[in-house]
């Protein structure tokens, strides 16, 4: 199924320089620390702001059906991923190409950016339908972990020196065309992570996928979740975790509208989120080889209970960073848990199937309760944000422990 043990060793660098591209480009890019910042510079508002974060659920839901749809029917999977990667890096291109245009229209500028946006994460409704059953099926259980973790942790470390250059560019640069070139160094990484998916190897024993229609996979949906106990459990105790991570551009805002953070507490917000993705990848991958995935999501709850409290009781920016801290390593250790979980309470032919019901579910749920914090913002403050950041956390864990940990028996 995994091939010659040649393809196995091409296909774990594959995997490994994966994560050394992959991690820089979420420096430069990321929805948890830049692109808040940017927005606000360039004057949004505080919706404006949440709307941005809700579409990297919403944008990525909607076609999150469509991409599992080619999924299933895609013959060789890894190449199928690199061309959809490519268009929706080419879109990246496009905006920043038309930054110049609109640099002294601002409110235009935000404007174009969201739609921009939202097309960029059209594209991320692919992700979880290629990239799980990918590394489920390319690589044997025991060699899913270490060697990727070790990657992930390298481009995180990359990561932490394109997050030192982020203030330097800012400051001697004018807006926008300092977020011109930050934008263009996150595409630059991210069109040699297209080469490397294009690069791996499928073996000739290779399982299809099951072929599906469109309305035959979302018909499919609610009834394994009806039928499918373990995986009911998985999307409970990785849902709140999901709930949690997805507001952590709120941690940034939190930085801006409280502390007013400055452009180097941003660097070191960034710099913390890869550094802690670097920690959270070597941890987490040895975690999955010798114990497995469920006990990364135990893990993960345990931080975001940690993060909830030391931001709930600690009023301090330096506590902030702690807890910051805490929570991108959950984040990872979520998207981690998750992934690997469903070789566990999933069939080989339907994973594009599985992981999509979670993606959909968990991205909705997410977005929604994004776009209603917004107004909680504006009236009442952060103290709900971190209220149920911690309440996530306590559920998640108990779920696992107590649910989830009996049904994978």
């Amino acid at each position: 199924m995994y091939g010659s043990k040649e393809d196995i060793r091409h296909n774990m660098k594959m995997f490994f320089i994966d994560g050394i591209t992959f991690m820089p480009s979420m420096a430069l890019i990321s929805i948890t620390a830049v692109v808040p910042y940017f927005m606000d510079q360039l004057g949004a508002s505080t919706f404006q702001i949440a709307l941005a974060t809700a579409m990297t659920m919403i944008c990525a839901l909607i076609m999150q059906p469509f991409f599992g749809y080619i999924a299933s029917r895609a013959k060789i999977m890894h190449k199928t991923f690199a061309g959809i990667l490519l268009m929706q890096r080419l879109s990246l291109l496009l905006f920043i190409l038309l930054i110049p245009l609109f640099a002294e229209n601002h409110p235009a500028l935000i404007n174009v950016f969201l739609v921009f946006w939202c097309v960029f994460n059209i594209f991320v409704g692919s992700y979880a339908v290629f990239f799980t059953p990918l590394i489920i099926r390319l690589l044997p259980p025991d060699k899913r972990g270490t060697l990727r973790g070790y990657g992930l942790a390298i481009g995180s470390f990359i990561g932490v020196g394109m997050s030192a250059l982020i203030p330097i560019i800012l400051s001697r640069i004018a807006l926008p065309y300092n977020y011109m070139v930050i934008f263009a160094l996150g595409a630059f990484f991210l069109f040699i992570n297209v080469i490397i998916f294009y690069s791996m190897r499928q073996s000739k024993d290779f399982v299809p996928n099951e072929p599906m229609s469109m309305k035959e996979y979302i018909t499919q949906m609610p009834l394994i979740i009806k039928n499918n106990l373990p995986f009911r459990s998985l999307i409970y105790t990785c849902l709140f975790l999901a709930i949690a991570n997805a507001v952590l551009p709120f941690y940034t805002l939190y930085a801006l509208r409280e502390f007013l953070a400055t452009e180097t507490h941003l660097a070191i917000l960034a710099g913390l989120a890869v550094l802690a993705t670097a920690i959270g990848n070597i941890t987490f991958g040895y975690v999955i080889d010798r114990f497995g995935p469920r006990m990364v999501a135990v893990i993960s709850a345990c931080l975001l209970i940690t993060a909830g409290i030391i931001v709930l009781t600690i009023n301090s920016l330096y506590a902030l960073f702690i807890a910051w801290s805490f929570a991108n390593i959950c984040n990872i250790g979520t998207l981690q848990s998750a992934q690997l979980l469903f070789a566990e309470v999933s069939p080989q032919t339907k994973i594009p199937l599985y992981v999509g019901v979670y993606t959909i579910i968990s991205m909705a749920i997410s977005a929604v309760i994004v776009l209603l914090l917004a107004p909680v913002l504006e009236g009442i403050g952060f103290i709900p944000i971190f209220t149920m950041i911690l309440a996530c956390g306590i559920i998640s864990l108990l779920i696992n422990i107590f649910i989830l940990r009996k049904r994978l028996l």
